[in-house]
């Protein structure tokens, strides 16, 4: 292999799966508001959520448009005939229960369809209301935190288990041979994961060296998806910003899933901005009660959870914005456009967004000097604005 040029960046691997269709799952117990998130936050209803457990039995999916100051200003510089944003899949997963894991209620689906999916919005329930169930009979956020995280921790003990008897077939042929050495090295490695879940801990939550990172990747585990903390507050309780149920909910977190971000959130709120008839509608309620929705720092915070980023194609024909994930060369960011500007790339022309707004139009970037030209070694950055030439095509 040729060497590394001097000062050149290296391409870390991330936790989880490759690639920019990424999905994110609501997690929770029956009956914490799942489903009525997912209706406001995708503005897609499901008919009405039931006031029973297990209402959701097949995850319900839909695409989230996400929020984008960039994109709505590259619209008004270019106003393209075209305009579409980037989007976020969400499913809406049915609820979890305890013993999920050895197949209570409809475990076994549930943790399959959260297996499938690469990030976690779990939804707690912190509001009290006689009219809907709770599935433990209490309003106890912490126990239900409880509940969740044991149930994906016990099946990923399990996952890992199992793992871990494929790779000890192999390890026991002994002989020196380099496949040997590796899975020796994984077995090790399994052990640790195991030993740590049993002691409560979560994988994502720990520091993993890149060969590490690469191996845990194969075994698609629960609690190695990033996650985000929803908690469902009141109506009156998220405008007020006051929750009895707050602190020691943030207690949990810092203990069992350290650094993971926690977000209220009212779903009665949301659900009623939902079904307002027009954004000017929605803007007045909100200034009357001095409260904002969450939605859009929830799918943005979910973006960077993921490692995702934004390039964008802008022109008179149609602006894009584009989702990739962190590290992408430039040829690979032009295959999310089309497979063959991948393989046929030459060079992609890259503005940055701050220089094009800045200066107003394309031209003046160019005028400038700002417009550079990057290669197949170029690392993608968030907000760039690219042209890309290959022998077949070219794309903006």
């Amino acid at each position: 292999m040729p060497p590394k040029k001097k000062g050149a960046q290296e391409k870390p691997i991330l936790l989880g799966r490759p690639g920019n269709n990424l999905k994110s799952g609501i997690v929770g117990l029956a009956n914490v508001g799942k489903s009525t998130f997912f209706q406001a936050i995708t503005r897609c209803p499901l008919g009405n959520p039931a006031n029973y457990p297990f209402a959701t039995i097949e995850p319900e999916e839909a695409r989230v448009i996400v929020p984008s100051e960039r994109f709505d200003k590259l619209c008004e510089l270019y106003k393209p005939k075209s305009e579409v944003p980037a989007f976020l899949t969400v499913y809406d997963i049915a609820g979890l229960t305890k013993g999920a894991h050895s197949g209570e209620g409809l475990g076994n689906n549930f943790l399959a369809n959260i297996r499938a999916v690469d990030s976690i919005f779990q939804m707690t329930r912190a509001f009290d209301d006689a009219e809907i169930i709770h599935i433990n009979d209490e309003v106890n956020p912490v126990a239900d935190l409880d509940i969740v995280k044991d149930e994906l921790r016990l099946k990923d003990i399990e996952f890992a288990t199992k793992y871990l008897e494929g790779i000890e077939k192999i390890t026991k042929r002994g002989g020196q041979s380099l496949e040997v050495k590796q899975k020796k090295e994984e077995a090790e490695l399994v052990k640790r994961i195991i030993k740590l879940l049993e002691e409560g801990k979560r994988v994502a939550n720990q520091t993993w060296t890149a060969k590490e990172v690469d191996a845990i990747n194969q075994m698609l585990l629960l609690t190695a998806k990033p996650v985000i903390y929803l908690i469902n507050l009141s109506e009156k309780d998220y405008i007020r910003k006051k929750n009895k149920h707050l602190l020691k909910i943030k207690e949990w977190v810092d203990e069992n899933s350290p650094n993971d971000l926690i977000v209220p959130v009212s779903v009665s709120f949301e659900e009623k901005l939902a079904g307002m008839a027009s954004d000017e509608e929605r803007e007045a309620y909100c200034k009357e009660v001095g409260a904002q929705s969450a939605l859009p720092k929830i799918i943005v915070a979910m973006r960077k959870e993921l490692d995702l980023i934004s390039f964008f194609t802008g022109g008179p024909d149609e602006v894009r914005e584009w989702t990739i994930r962190k590290w992408y060369t430039a040829p690979q960011a032009a295959g999310t456009i089309h497979t063959d500007l991948e393989r046929t790339f030459i060079l992609a022309q890259v503005m940055k967004y701050e220089d094009l707004v800045e200066l107003g139009d394309e031209a003046s970037v160019k005028a400038a000097g700002k417009l550079q030209m990057k290669g197949k070694d170029y690392f993608v950055e968030d907000g760039d604005i690219i042209y890309v030439k290959a022998a077949e095509g070219k794309a903006r």
